[in-house]
């Protein structure tokens, strides 16, 4: 595998301590080459070793054959280290502890989980704080879990692929930009030592659209089935394409930037939202002793561009880098505001680590470790944070089915809270997968895997994930007819999802996903609430599933609504919804889902409190009274609408004449509306925040601002709200709305609209 950190620096080299005597010339020769890092030649020359010198040293022979099973294993080419492995633990009984692992891991990649399982036992029983030898043990008892989803795969490799290395693909512009050694141009041919391939690069295909996975019917060649068998494997019908497929026109893939190439490597790349800010990862380029570290190798960096006009200029390395150790493989968050990349800088849980940084305004926080639910005792790599700002990583320390596997964590305030997932075959196989990117519910997307042939072949893939679908029934459970216009609210994993309607045959449709449990709920008016759960926890062979839920008639009332923030108006998701029943004190309780909303059902004769509380938002209470037992309407409509701190909110009916900060009528008949909102949220605190237009000087226009902030603040205090809640500040000129500024012609009405007053929330409770 020759890609960029993997390949180069983030795995240590042990330390073998040497005999005193001389080393055979061969023998000295291959240490030579395998101290330089030039795998390729050290293999060649400890093989010539081992087969012709007659009259070996048992010292030397294991010498030998312990860093050619590791050189093997640098070259990620798993068949042969497993060879040279099996034979060390085969001939020696006082073996490190490293060797079993390795030779573990070389089993598994080859799809030998019962013999690998024997390994990460005998590993583990000497390595006891390392959790992968207890962890691996027992996952490899059963593969099968991995292959849970794998029917509902579809994987391509891709035509941009050429004969040598291509991988770490990154959405850009509608196309991909990607890492790839593929051959050089022009009469020098410059080569990587390692594994004599050429250096890495960043190259971009302008057009998705020519790599999409076309639609076809799944041939039964294509099926993705673990069975009983544990070593079961993909079939490689369902990774490869169709002679149809290969004779589309292609878009020749591009060098990516001449600016950002260089003679040393390229590698892995993010963009910011707006897609006018990289950052890329790249060998040290400082020339001479500050460019290595004291080992003598140059280490990964982290460099920042900008594009301007098109070209990608102000080429800056990051603060947190080092000569002394890598950081690498970035990943802005959907905001910008953090990226996620990997380093095996000190204090990490193992090789490598992924970190995650604030980004502020241009400016770098500091590195924090995104701690042990994340990392292992092995390499974690390759971050991408999908849309929902979740994150998927590589690692060869998580369970997996040998090599790096793919893994998703769901996150919450920056916490894997639900700890990680293996997203499964046929995106994971037994070899190296990693540098995934997909969309927010990994319907599509693509990935770089070495599954063709190993070692040096990394290919991009592309996958489509197919519907399993899944009917959900409604019906009236006296005559068994369907029931149109019923609402199904969709839970999965005990949170809300999204509603669906009925059609008029009674049925609402979805795709499931794998290892989930699901509930659904019908409301329908003129008949009670009822629901019904589901699990795909274990897998069906069915293409289509059905499940029905019955609903009695019944006499209740439903509150149904939507939870929106006030500032925007838009749905609210996360926020917990209770409806309490004053008379008898039960509670119904849901959590908001993507669309904010939420279903009731309340018994007659009973007064009901509907309370929304979310953390950072003013709780919200609306009260109903007794419910006749024969209600005409028997669904209630209502929308919540929540306050959060640092919302700022526009009076819009707040302006003052030119220079004057007395309170106009109109004026005043706006703030009265937010002394009823202070009034309504006792516990909130509130910035009173004043504008002026551009005419005058800017300390002019500070005071006045200062002084109408202050005539607000103190006609709010005069209607009965105390001083503390309230903060008045003057902003003068800064924030002008409309461009009005200093030297641009302006009417008055224009110059009006900057003369305004605004609150932001400071806190609630």
């Amino acid at each position: 595998m020759n890609r960029i950190v993997r390949v180069l620096l983030f795995a240590g080299l042990a330390l073998w301590s040497l005999t005193a005597q001389a080393q055979s010339t061969r023998l000295r020769a291959a240490n030579k080459q395998f101290d330089n890092f030039s795998y390729v030649t050290a293999v060649r020359m400890y093989e010539e070793f081992l087969r012709t010198d007659k009259k070996k040293d048992p010292v030397e022979t294991r010498e030998a054959l312990t860093k050619l099973g590791y050189s093997y294993r640098k070259l990620q080419d798993t068949r042969n280290a497993e060879r040279v492995y099996g034979e060390l633990v085969k001939n020696y009984n006082d073996l490190e502890s490293e060797m079993y692992l390795y030779y573990a891991q070389a089993l598994a990649a080859n799809g030998k989980y019962r013999d690998s399982q024997k390994m990460y036992s005998r590993y583990g029983e000497q390595q006891s704080e390392d959790l992968r030898g207890r962890k691996f043990t027992v996952s490899y008892m059963d593969v099968n879990r991995f292959y849970r989803d794998s029917s509902s795969y579809r994987v391509h490799n891709i035509p941009i692929n050429s004969r040598q290395a291509d991988f770490s693909p990154m959405f850009y512009k509608g196309g991909l930009v990607f890492v790839s050694s593929r051959d050089e141009s022009g009469v020098i041919r410059r080569v990587f030592s390692w594994n004599q391939t050429p250096f890495l690069d960043l190259y971009f295909h302008p057009d998705t659209n020519q790599l999409k996975v076309p639609n076809i019917e799944r041939r039964p060649s294509m099926a993705m089935l673990g069975g009983g068998n544990t070593e079961a494997k993909p079939i490689q019908a369902m990774e490869e394409t169709t002679a149809a497929e290969e004779q589309q026109p292609l878009t020749k893939a591009q060098k990516f930037s001449r600016t950002l190439n260089t003679k040393y490597h390229e590698g892995p790349v993010t963009f910011t939202k707006d897609q006018s800010f990289i950052v890329f990862t790249r060998n040290n380029g400082a020339k001479g002793k500050s460019g290595k570290s004291q080992d003598g190798v140059r280490k990964l960096k982290l460099y920042s561009a900008v594009n301007k006009n098109g070209k990608w200029t102000d080429v800056q390395d990051l603060p947190f880098n080092s000569a002394e150790y890598s950081v690498g493989h970035p990943a802005f968050t959907p905001d910008n505001t953090r990226m996620y990349f990997v380093s095996d800088m000190p204090g990490g849980y193992g090789g490598t680590d992924v970190y995650v940084v604030e980004f502020n305004n241009g400016q770098w926080g500091t590195p924090v470790n995104m701690g042990k639910e994340i990392n292992t005792e092995g390499n974690e790599m390759f971050p991408y944070v999908d849309e929902n700002g979740n994150l998927y990583f590589a690692s060869d320390g998580h369970e997996g089915l040998g090599g790096l596997d793919i893994f998703y964590a769901e996150l919450k305030d920056g916490v894997a809270y639900k700890g990680v997932e293996n997203v499964g075959a046929p995106i994971n196989s037994e070899k190296d997968d990693f540098g995934l990117i997909t969309d927010a519910s990994r319907t599509t997307g693509y990935f770089s895997s070495n599954r063709k042939k190993g070692i040096t072949d990394d290919d991009i893939y592309s996958f489509k994930r197919t519907c399993k679908q899944l009917n959900i029934l409604v019906y009236d459970a006296k005559t068994n007819m369907p029931l149109e216009n019923a609402d199904v609210r969709i839970l999965r994993n005990g949170a809300s999802q999204d509603l669906r309607l009925t059609n008029v045959e009674g049925r609402a449709e979805l795709c499931v996903e794998s290892n989930a449990e699901y509930e659904f709920k019908a409301v329908k008016e003129g008949f009670a609430m009822n629901s019904v759960r589901f699990s795909t926890l274990t897998q069906s062979s069915k293409p289509v599933m059905n499940v029905s839920i019955y609903l009695e008639r019944s006499e209740n009332t439903i509150v149904k609504g939507v939870v929106k923030t006030e500032v925007n108006q838009k749905p609210a998701s996360g926020v917990k919804v209770t409806l309490r029943n004053e008379k008898d004190k039960s509670e119904q309780t849901v959590v908001t889902g993507p669309d904010g909303g939420y279903e009731f059902a309340m018994k007659p004769n009973a007064p009901y409190t509907l309370t929304a509380q979310k953390d950072q938002y003013a709780t919200k209470k609306t009260k109903y009274g007794k419910q006749p037992k024969k209600a005409t309407n028997k669904v209630v409509t209502d929308s919540l609408g929540i306050y959060g701190v640092g919302d700022v909110f526009q009076l819009k009916n707040i302006y003052y004449d030119l220079n004057k900060f007395f309170i106009r009528p109109d004026a005043a008949r706006e703030l009265d509306r937010v002394v009823s909102l202070l009034k309504e949220y006792p516990q909130m605190k509130i910035e009173i925040r004043s504008h002026t237009d551009a005419r005058a000087s800017d300390g002019y226009n500070i005071r006045l601002s200062e002084n109408r902030a202050r005539a607000a603040l103190d006609y709010i205090v005069s209607r009965g709200i105390t001083p503390n809640r309230l903060v008045a500040r003057g902003y003068g000129e800064s924030e002008i709305v409309n461009g009005c500024v200093d030297g641009v012609n302006c009417t008055e009405n224009e110059h009006q609209q900057n003369r305004r007053t605004e609150f932001k929330i400071l806190e609630v409770q």
